[in-house]
């Protein structure tokens, strides 16, 4: 019989963002006490599983929620730039409270093509991105564990790409919240199962800002 490998892709906690804007890539956003809260919570609900390999986002909330993990297991972090946020051309733009993206008549030229999407990295290429550094895990973790600290967007695409749904989709339907666990399961390199938890859920404050 193959081996069972699994990897979690676990999303960063909540981040200190004062001004509501969507940050994606920018640099400078960090987790907030409650963030680093949910990130002590899941390396404790996660600090008797078989975990060998950890891999983080470059970007500092992901970082910051890898370290607890790192400590738990006494693993360095790889960084993974193939974990990073989506690119989106609205960075930096306020969301919510009236002034949101969608309500600015200036922002319709860039809301052309909801397939691609118009408005920042194809989901495609996310897809491709996510699924190379997951067969990375997979190897480094063989017969084990893996876990890798990502982003909403780059984990909801590729777990609609494996379980072959459409990639187009409503951001307010994700099922990925702050500090949750989405986890492939494979046989040899057969995925066999995708699964999903939020170890710190009761952290969670709702709602959340969508592609976070």
């Amino acid at each position: 019989m193959a081996e069972t490998t699994v990897v979690h892709l676990l999303r960063h906690g909540e981040v200190h963002n004062p001004a509501n804007v969507l940050y994606g890539r920018l640099p400078g956003y960090h987790l907030s006490e409650t963030g680093r809260q949910m990130a002590e919570t899941v390396a404790k609900s996660v600090a008797g599983r078989d975990v060998v390999a950890l891999f983080s986002s470059p970007l500092e909330r992901a970082r910051e929620t890898a370290a607890p993990l790192a400590a738990a297991f006494g693993l360095e972090v790889t960084v993974d730039d193939r974990l990073i946020e989506a690119e989106n051309i609205f960075e930096g733009v306020p969301v919510g409270n009236g002034d949101g993206v969608f309500r600015s008549p200036r922002h319709y030229r860039h809301l052309w093509n909801p397939i691609r999407p118009s408005w920042g990295e194809r989901y495609t290429d996310v897809v491709q991105r996510m699924k190379g550094a997951i067969d990375t895990a997979r190897e480094a973790a063989r017969g084990h564990e893996a876990i890798m600290v990502s982003h909403q967007l780059p984990i909801w695409i590729i777990r609609l790409a494996a379980e072959r749904r459409r990639l187009p989709h409503d951001p307010r339907r994700r099922q990925c919240g702050l500090a949750s666990l989405t986890s492939f399961s494979f046989e040899g390199d057969r995925l066999i199962s995708v699964g999903y938890s939020e170890p710190a859920g009761a952290l969670v404050k709702r709602p959340t800002v969508p592609g976070a």
